[in-house]
């Protein structure tokens, strides 16, 4: 018998668990352990797996039963991980001159519906990297909140064009400022991108059991596909 930290074979009995097993310790290196554990360490393949699975339509309850972790320590890894996701765009940089985006605004709700949660995006109409992000009321602040998340050459060169949501005129630069309708195919893009975000991740679908409880995660989860969808991008 080794010791599963160090490899020593100075192991002591400890007491017992418990679950009633015999309890080991290690002398040199103090760790306790019992022999053929419930529990196992969870790989880092099985830890792979799930980071991909938090990028497609699928429930914890789900991902619990597609990887066989306990649902406790899913939520815990989830909670790590959509913690420590960096809330701010990454994209190729860009030189200052003729720049198009797209900007739209798309409900969301935490716990409830009645805790809505608007999430704004910005789109570059030409390489299609998500260049903004926000997620807020959908109000002037939510509209600030978009420009502000703007990289800086987007902010001082790039045309906007938006829906007729009366918070984006109150923002963005009169001159660079165009709400169009639908129908001008100017604002397909963003369009486009929302439904893929609400095919794609299940706290967004509007009938489910799988909505955030908690805000943190929930502007997390959006965080985490941005960043992947962008990484994705063949960009020239």
């Amino acid at each position: 018998m080794n010791s599963p930290k160090c490899n020593s074979e100075y192991i002591l009995k400890n007491g017992r668990s418990r679950s009633g097993k015999q309890n080991f310790k290690c002398r040199d290196c103090g760790r306790q352990f019992v022999m053929s554990p419930r529990h196992q360490p969870i790989s880092s393949a099985t830890k792979k797996l799930i980071d991909r699975l938090l990028l497609e339509k699928i429930s914890l309850a789900g991902i619990v039963r597609a990887t066989g972790v306990s649902e406790r320590w899913l939520q815990y890894y989830v909670n790590k991980k959509l913690g420590a996701v960096k809330r701010e765009v990454e994209v190729k940089s860009k030189k200052k001159g003729k720049l198009t985006i797209q900007c739209d605004e798309m409900w969301s709700f935490v716990g409830n519906k009645d805790n809505k949660q608007w999430i704004w995006l910005a789109i570059d109409a030409s390489t299609k990297e998500i260049v903004g992000v926000y997620i807020g009321k959908r109000d002037q602040a939510g509209a600030q909140g978009l420009w502000d998340s703007l990289p800086p050459v987007y902010r001082q060169c790039a045309v906007s064009y938006t829906d007729f949501w009366s918070a984006y005129g109150t923002v963005f630069p009169q001159k660079r400022y165009k709400a169009v309708g639908k129908e001008t195919g100017l604002t397909n893009y963003i369009e486009r991108f929302n439904n893929t975000m609400r095919q794609r991740i299940s706290r967004l679908v509007r009938k489910t059991l799988s909505f955030s409880k908690k805000l943190s995660n929930h502007i997390g989860a959006i965080w985490y596909f941005i960043h992947e969808y962008n990484a994705s991008l063949s960009i020239n």
